[in-house]
């Protein structure tokens, strides 16, 4: 079976997770240190390849440390409770926000599936709860140990979901950045928003883009997706990314439009903007990118801030 592991230095592994059996859509990450870390474990049904990589790597189900996520939707946080039934001595971190829905996710689930219906099962899976007792909430700012002095320093990083968290790796530079900085296409270098709904806010997004400039990180690594060394202007990019789309939706609102039209402006304003091409691309990559697009959520978050702005 193909690998889905890719070595990016300092002890640091990338993890394809195959979300919805596609390449490239959502990444882990292993810090195979003293005390094993895996990084944003993907879905539910993502669990098994995650488990494969890990057993490529040498990790067993006695030598995983730590599970953290760096929030709670599921694309990210789906396969907690899968591996946590794997991987039984490892702890799992997460910010307090976002912690009872780790152990009791009925609620979080049923929100899921009036978004998503049957695309839920196919895209995510079920999310199991995990045992109160393995998980450990942070707060503004937490510390993971990774052995050898080695540390994953969590900073509350809040406007993509009141539940997430940047986490830092003390000896490599390294910034685990969730969706807080946005989707980035490797491919393509496209640099897209993440503004979903129900928490997006623009100043609160923003100041979470300004906190992890000044942590001084040398590496963004991107759960959608992997590794970029140009901190600053992708930072800065971002920023303005966020600011355009939330202009154009401002444009949209002010002219009565509804969802769909908005969506649909917006979709014909950001084509010249990114470099996919959707005439010239295949079948697959076409299917991956729709779900990465995101244009149709990005723009319902930035409606639920406006319209929570005018109340």
């Amino acid at each position: 079976m193909e690998s889905t592991v890719t070595p990016l230095g300092g002890g640091v592994y990338e993890i394809d997770t195959r979300m919805a059996g596609y390449p490239g859509i959502t990444a882990g990450y292993l810090i195979l240190s003293d005390r094993p870390c895996l990084v944003e474990p993907g879905t539910a049904g993502s669990a098994p390849v995650v488990r494969r990589a890990l057993d490529e790597l040498g990790v067993g189900a006695a030598d995983l440390a730590t599970v953290v996520v760096t929030h709670i939707h599921l694309d990210h946080a789906g396969g907690v409770g899968d591996i946590a039934e794997m991987y039984p001595e490892a702890q799992v971190v997460v910010h307090e926000k976002g912690a009872r829905h780790l152990a009791s996710p009925e609620r979080l689930m049923r929100s899921a599936r009036m978004v998503y219906g049957d695309k839920l099962d196919t895209l995510f899976g079920e999310l199991k709860p995990t045992e109160q007792a393995r998980i450990h909430a942070v707060e503004e700012t937490g510390v993971i140990d990774l052995g050898g002095g080695r540390r994953l320093e969590s900073y509350y990083s809040p406007g993509h979901a009141k539940h997430h968290v940047g986490l830092l790796d003390s000896q490599t530079g390294d910034l685990y950045v969730g969706d807080a900085v946005g989707v980035y296409i490797p491919e393509t270098k496209d640099l897209r928003p993440a503004t979903p709904p129900p928490d997006f806010d623009l100043e609160t997004a923003l100041g979470s883009l300004r906190k992890f400039r000044e942590l001084g990180p040398q590496r963004l690594l991107f759960a959608h997706y992997g590794p970029v060394a140009e901190v600053d202007d992708t930072l800065e990019r971002s920023a303005e990314e966020l600011r355009i789309w939330v202009d154009m939706v401002k444009d949209a609102r002010d002219a009565g439009l509804d969802l769909d039209h908005a969506v649909a402006m917006v979709r014909d304003r950001t084509r010249e903007r990114y470099a996919f091409d959707w005439d010239a691309a295949d079948p697959g990559q076409t299917a991956k990118y729709e779900i990465l697009e995101g244009t149709e959520s990005n723009v319902q978050g930035i409606m639920h801030a406006l319209d929570r702005q005018d109340r």
